[in-house]
Formats: C-alpha cells, sequence, structure tokens
C-alpha cells in the first residue's frame, strides 16, 4: 500500500511539476499591467485617456515588447499619443524619435505645433536626460541619428499609398525603415483594414490598408513577420466605410503586426 501511494504521490508532484512548467513556458514576457507608470503619466492629455479604451496602450507596448533603456522611433507621430507613451516606458535610459513628415506639416501645420507640445514633457526634466527628441524632414528621410531597436507606426502606413506620393513610396519607406533598424529589431505596425483585395484605392477613399499590399513592401525589404495580434480585431466592421465616418470612427477592424529585421542582418 505505501509503495502504491509512492507511486501516486510521485505521479502527482511530476504533474504539478510539468503544469508548472507549462505556466511558465506559457506566461507572457510582457504585460499591459506592466505599463501602468507610462499610460498613467500625468503628461498624458486627456484626449489620450479618452482614446485609451479604443486604443489600448498597455497591450500595444507589450506587443511591441518595450523595454526601459530602448532606442525607439515613432515614425509619423501626428497628434503624439504613441510618443507620450513611448516617453515614459522607455524611462531617462531610453530616447524616443518622434518623426513628422514635412510633407504633413505642409498639408496641416497644426502637426508641427502638436510635435512641439508633445517634446515638451520630455525634454529636460529636472536636469535629467532628454526622452523625446522631434524630427522634421521628408517623409522617406526622417534622419534617425543611430540605430534603433524599435520603430511604431500607428494608422500610417496607409498614407504611402495616397496618390500624392510619389510612385514606389511604400517600397522606398520600407527599406529605410529597415535599415534604421539595429540588426534584430522590431517594426511595429497598426493600421485599419481595408477589404481583402481592396488595392491602393482604399488608402485614397476610405484611408484604410489592404493588408496585401503593406505585407508585399515590408518583406520585401527584408522584415519577417514575427507575430500578428488581434487586439484591434473588430470583426463586426465591414471594411467598406471611411474611418473618420463617424459611425466607424475609433471602431474599425485593424491589423497589428510586429515584423523583425534578422539578428544576422548586415548594414
Amino acid at each position: 500500500m505505501k509503495k502504491l501511494l509512492a507511486v501516486a504521490l510521485a505521479a502527482t508532484m511530476l504533474t504539478a511539476c510539468a503544469s508548472e512548467e507549462e505556466a511558465a513556458v506559457e506566461a507572457p514576457a510582457y504585460t499591459a499591467s506592466q505599463y501602468g507608470s507610462a499610460v498613467n503619466d500625468i503628461a498624458r492629455t486627456p484626449e489620450d485617456r479618452e482614446r485609451d479604451e479604443a486604443r489600448k496602450p498597455g497591450e500595444l507596448l507589450a506587443f511591441a515588447e518595450i523595454d526601459r533603456g530602448d532606442v525607439v522611433g515613432d515614425y509619423i507621430m501626428g497628434g503624439g499619443y504613441v510618443t507620450r507613451l513611448l516617453a515614459m516606458a522607455v524611462g531617462t535610459d531610453g530616447k524616443v524619435y518622434a518623426f513628422q513628415p514635412e510633407e504633413f506639416i505642409a498639408f496641416r501645420a497644426e502637426y508641427a505645433t502638436e510635435q512641439d507640445e508633445a517634446m515638451a514633457p520630455y525634454a529636460d526634466v529636472d536636469g535629467s536626460p532628454v526622452q523625446a527628441v522631434p524630427l522634421r524632414a521628408p517623409l522617406a528621410e526622417p534622419g534617425f541619428p543611430e540605430p534603433l531597436d524599435t520603430i511604431i507606426t500607428v494608422m500610417n502606413w496607409h498614407d504611402l499609398y495616397l496618390e500624392q506620393m510619389p510612385e514606389g513610396t511604400p517600397e522606398t519607406v520600407a527599406a529605410m525603415l529597415y535599415d534604421s533598424l539595429k540588426p534584430g529589431g522590431s517594426l511595429i505596425v497598426v493600421d485599419h483594414l481595408a477589404a481583402e483585395g481592396a488595392g491602393a484605392e482604399a488608402a485614397n477613399t476610405l484611408h484604410r490598408m489592404d493588408a496585401a499590399l503593406a505585407r508585399e513592401a515590408l518583406t520585401g525589404a527584408g522584415f519577417v513577420i514575427e507575430e500578428e495580434s488581434d487586439i484591434y480585431s473588430r470583426p463586426e466592421d465591414a471594411r467598406d466605410t471611411n474611418v473618420f465616418d463617424e459611425s466607424i470612427r475609433g471602431l474599425t477592424d485593424q491589423f497589428a503586426w510586429r515584423l523583425r529585421k534578422p539578428a544576422e542582418a548586415t548594414e
């Protein structure tokens, strides 16, 4: 009887150990909760906080695998929503290069003002190192001054397909972003989804991205899609409405990709 009990106990212990090992393997290395200080940063605007439910800032930072001390690029920073999150997430040992294209500022002058306002809280806090650096330059030539660990671009990729852009802009930008990263660095792309096969026309009429076109340009530059997240998946969106339409604004179905520049990549 003792022998049977010992065997049963050993089997139970092995099962428990196996379960613990499986749990350890399955536990995500990055979680939304670890970025609470970035999400709750007092420098974030009330408008930012109103958008948080839809934009899921903690989940985005976790998906991007942002670490303190990282050097990160916010490519086409818009109003600075992502820039402000990144500045706190990388901490004073890291740096964020917040890029605003000259073409966008020429189209809407407020982009320059919004960039200045987004940078102000992080420029020089009590003599600490500069956390966020503004960059203004042509769309395909941001001039990142050092190799980056991660680049994030949110709801911008479709803009590369607008009729006003020179032919080949998506391919040129994809290659530039690839070259701007350290070997092993990552690119995070989030954008509004168009219907399958919608083509570049969807960018012009709906401000949506045909995922197949984006995938072609990015993998063609050498990126490998490491993971696709469903954090912004909204299958109820028919993908046929302009993203600025009030009936769908903030509720679009979006793709979120983490792409990797291979570690053995050569410059």
